[in-house]
């Protein structure tokens, strides 16, 4: 795909990849928090494993899709905020094999799980580490670094 007919929304695959693989790294560090509220439901851990499974070329993006799909779904099964925003930070993780710009949201919900579970401060670490473990393109797509998106 050239530049002229890359999606600043979609990305290329290549690109969807590289982002799916840094927002499922970026997820695991939340889903303890999902999975001590709902023990058992496993549609989160799901998710990041698609996205992961996209990631290292094992799947074309289809299954991740409806992991994400059934991540949001679990989301809206608890009344826990940490637990529902790191949920939905796996739903969005699984997403961006279908679209990069889902890694940003992902990204997001795993800052504001933490806040939730724990404070301001923990919630601005955890920001720093997404940054620090970020490649030029994902800071490019996430933190809105250079021209890529």
């Amino acid at each position: 795909m050239s530049d002229a007919e890359r999606s600043p929304l979609t990305g290329t695959e290549e690109e969807r990849r590289i982002l799916a693989l840094w927002a499922a790294d970026c997820v695991a560090r939340v889903l303890p928090l999902f999975e001590s509220s709902r023990p058992g439901d496993v549609r989160p851990h799901e998710a990041v494993t698609a996205a992961r499974a996209f990631a290292q070329g094992d799947s074309r993006g289809g299954a991740a899709r409806q992991a994400a799909l059934e991540a949001h779904a679990a989301a809206r099964s608890t009344a826990d905020p940490a637990a529902r925003a790191a949920a939905r930070a796996a739903g969005h993780a699984a997403g961006t094999a279908h679209m990069g710009s889902h890694a940003r949201h992902a990204a997001d919900y795993a800052v504001k799980a933490v806040f939730a579970s724990a404070s301001r401060d923990a919630a601005m670490r955890e920001k720093q580490w997404q940054y620090v473990h970020a490649s030029d393109l994902v800071r490019a797509w996430v933190f809105r670094e250079g021209t890529t998106t």
